[in-house]
């Protein structure tokens, strides 16, 4: 990938990451870990474990968080796994580009031993702005999850949903009645002819 930086042509970074998700997706049926079926499948992992896509995600993501202005965010994450390769690429390039972020993953259940946690990463406390982050939204369980769990074990304020394509089966509007702004770089009617 041709070398670009932090303020770099946004159109091309765009369009190049769109190519590697579209090599990423399928249109045949399938079950989702939901339960729904769907014939619109991506999987992000091809796309957030690829060092190029990592870093096109990383640009598009955090220019997302900083249009919300500068420490409007204060902490980035979102549920594991599919949240883990967004979170440390956005987390690299935020430090590169000296935006401060404290990064965390939400594990699916406590820790059942140490100290039990269910949130790892620097500590969040009361009041801390968060954006949580995903590769897909279909229903917006997984969102949701993280939101509760971050807000009820730290007090800290979860502002946004910020996922890397949209499915468009209606996660997005669960998610905005439960009063998150949500953002994609996105969505499946992209991918349609």
């Amino acid at each position: 990938m041709e070398r670009v930086g932090p303020q770099g042509d946004r159109a091309r970074i765009r369009e190049r990451l769109k190519e590697k998700i579209r090599a990423c997706l399928s249109f045949e049926k399938v079950r989702l870990s939901s339960g729904k079926e769907t014939d619109f499948y991506f999987d992000g992992r091809q796309v957030s474990l690829d060092p190029e896509g990592s870093v096109l995600i990383a640009e598009l993501m955090l220019d997302e968080i900083e249009r919300k202005g500068r420490g409007a965010v204060e902490a980035v994450g979102g549920l594991t796994s599919g949240a883990d390769p967004l979170t440390s690429a956005i987390g690299v390039l935020a430090h590169q580009r000296g935006v401060p972020l404290k990064l965390f993953y939400v594990r699916k259940e406590p820790k059942a031993h140490g100290l039990g946690k269910q949130i790892e990463g620097p500590p969040l406390t009361p009041g801390t702005r968060v954006v949580i982050v995903d590769d897909v939204i279909t229903t917006g369980k997984s969102i949701l999850q993280s939101r509760n769990v971050v807000e009820n074990e730290t007090g800290a304020k979860v502002l946004a949903a910020l996922a890397l394509v949209d499915r468009e089966e209606g996660g997005r509007e669960t998610l905005e009645r439960e009063g998150l702004e949500v953002l994609s770089l996105y969505r499946r009617s992209d991918f349609l002819p």
